[in-house]
């Protein structure tokens, strides 16, 4: 069959690769799985109660929930009859779900549990759409999303028929609001066609099939994992929904998925607990440890070192690195990251380790894969995004800004015509807002966000996140922001990875006490400024970092500092750290 639209993807899947576990979901310590028949008899259910409740084609329906299989019930659902679905981040303020809900003239919600019911509700109270609230859990007093299944009893799927053929490849399929860094957020909006291009384009580069599972753990909110889960479904890939991003490591050991796409913050966090383990051992395991991790660090696809090495590599992945495999499963085939650059460092070493990490780029606004780096280690070079997706068009603006063109380019921004002519030119190019390159003319490099490059007060031009990039090559950095707007100098924010810089304590003889004492520690300062002195020396003299400030707790979404996907917000993190900016510039 012809897959034209998303909610195609069932049907197909039912015909071509037939699942008993096609979705799961951990429910009071119990897998609970769907079949593909199964989510299709649930998803015309859901269509048939919105008929019944008189929902119509371009109605806007917001989704507030972890991932879970209802909500993609809901979303194939709305689908089938035309209607907009309107993804929001559960951790999103009250504020903030008001103001999407006026915007976007949101007719129904639904909400996961009673603590999102309830922010919901207030949100509503102040909206001007007054929206329907359901809960998808049993919440006291809360409508339940089952009353709108309950609505379908008695009546024949077939009733859908017209509904469906009413719904086109080119009608608006969501409304993303994307987080921002700064401002209000936009609503993007993409078609079927915009995000089915996507999978379409990716299939041929995925390693699994029918016969493997994925964990999704990424939020379905954000286009990132969606895309992946309609082309986990187009491709009949199982798909286990992990419990919480807490419970990833255990639900990893449970489900052994072959594939699951993440962010590079949490592959961070993976490596420094393992990085956190092997400082605890002692003796020679220790030392072996440390001898795998630095083989790691030297490892190059594109580069034959030796009989030696390979010899040596060979065994650190029998003796060290199979712990790291075993600790993901046993049987991941390859990670997918995306959402922020990944630290070089960290896919040599897990490349290394035979776990390949794809690493790719994209944006909401673009469906949103621009480029990915493929399976093969011959079509992937570390420190780039790799070779554009099939279809995809990209060219550098004179001021090296990204532009990309083609059928992955979402419709606009709802309701502003003026942000939309902004973003896509009248030569239908989308101005992404990054500054990149091509390497050997075929691999995509991202240097920096245009808009977060600054000059300093000597009329140079810092690209910060090419500065960071190369500073998160350091073990002893998770997380780091260049500054110095208007400044003498480049100066930077930095959490330190804490489990790394305790290993180094217990090497030095350091005594060890709490975090907020050792980021004024001077000997941990002076290792600091060693590592920075070390890394400098690849940059211009007025690229160099002169001074830091050490954090003593990481940037989360929960300070405000990161957004939710995970990127810095870099205005909130300076306000956060003014007296100590001062301090540093000495003003």
């Amino acid at each position: 069959m012809t897959v034209t639209r998303l909610f195609d993807l069932i049907p197909q899947q039912i015909a071509k690769y037939p699942k008993t576990d096609a979705l799961a979901t951990k429910e009071n310590g119990t897998w609970i799985t769907y079949s593909s028949e199964r989510i299709q008899e649930i998803i015309d259910t859901v269509s048939i109660g919105f008929v019944k409740l008189g929902l119509k084609k371009d109605d806007k329906v917001a989704i507030i929930s972890p991932n879970r299989p209802e909500w993609n019930f809901i979303d194939l659902g709305l689908q089938q009859i035309g209607a907009v679905s309107v993804p929001i981040y559960p951790t999103l303020t009250v504020e903030d779900f008001r103001y999407i809900f006026n915007d976007a003239e949101v007719k129904m919600v639904f909400a996961y549990d009673e603590a999102l019911y309830h922010k919901a509700t207030e949100a509503a109270q102040g909206s001007t759409t007054n929206p329907i609230i359901y809960s998808l859990k049993e919440v006291p007093g809360a409508k339940s999303w089952k009353e709108i299944t309950a609505l379908a009893e008695g009546e024949s799927a077939s009733m859908l028929d017209p509904y469906k053929a009413n719904v086109f490849n080119h009608d608006l399929l969501t409304l993303i609001y994307t987080s921002g860094t700064t401002g209000k957020p936009k609503g993007v909006m993409l078609t079927h066609n915009n995000i089915l291009s996507n999978v379409l384009a990716s299939i041929p580069l995925m390693p699994v099939d029918h016969n493997h599972r994925a964990l999704s753990f990424l939020p379905l909110c954000h286009v990132y994992e969606r895309m992946l889960c309609y082309l986990y479904l187009s491709q009949g890939v199982s798909i286990y929904y992990a419990e919480s991003t807490d419970a990833v490591g255990e639900n990893l050991k449970e489900v052994k998925p072959h594939m699951f796409v993440t962010v590079p913050r949490l592959l961070e966090k993976v490596y420094d607990k393992i990085v956190a383990k092997g400082s605890e051992l002692s003796g020679i395991k220790k030392s072996l440890f440390y001898w795998a991790l630095d083989l790691g660090l030297k490892y190059d696809m594109q580069t034959n070192q030796g009989f030696l090495y390979n010899i040596q590599l060979a065994l650190a992945n029998k003796i060290i690195f199979n712990k790291w495999r075993e600790a993901l499963g046993r049987n991941v085939i390859n990670i997918v990251s995306g959402g922020a650059a990944l630290q070089p460092r960290l896919a040599r070493i897990f490349w290394a380790a035979r776990i390949p990490i794809m690493e790719g780029y994209g944006l909401t606004e673009t469906s949103p894969v621009i480029a990915v780096n493929r399976f093969n280690p011959d079509e992937t070079r570390i420190s780039t995004v790799g070779p554009l997706l099939p279809g995809v068009e990209v060219k550098i603006a004179e001021d090296g800004e990204i532009l990309t063109r083609g059928p992955h380019i979402m419709k606009g921004y709802y309701k502003r015509p003026d942000l939309t002519a902004e973003a896509i030119d009248s030569e239908g190019w989308f101005h992404t807002g990054d500054i990149g390159q091509f390497v050997e003319n075929k691999f995509l490099k991202i240097t920096d966000r245009k808009k977060e490059m600054f000059k300093t007060s000597g009329g140079k031009y810092i690209a910060p996140q090419l500065v960071e990039n190369k500073f998160k090559e350091s073990r002893y950095i998770e997380q780091i922001m260049v500054i110095g707007e208007g400044e003498k100098f480049p100066s930077a924010i930095v959490v330190p990875s804490f489990p790394d810089v305790k290993s180094w304590c217990e090497l030095k003889g350091v005594s060890y006490t709490t975090n907020e004492e050792m980021v004024c520690n001077t000997q941990v300062i002076a290792k600091f400024q060693k590592e920075f002195d070390e890394l400098n020396e690849g940059f211009a003299q007025y690229e160099r970092v002169k001074k830091f400030i050490l954090m003593p707790r990481p940037f989360t979404i929960e300070s405000g500092e990161m957004t939710p996907t995970l990127k810095l917000k870099r205005k909130i993190v300076m306000q956060n750290c003014i007296e100590k900016i001062e301090k540093m510039y000495a003003r």
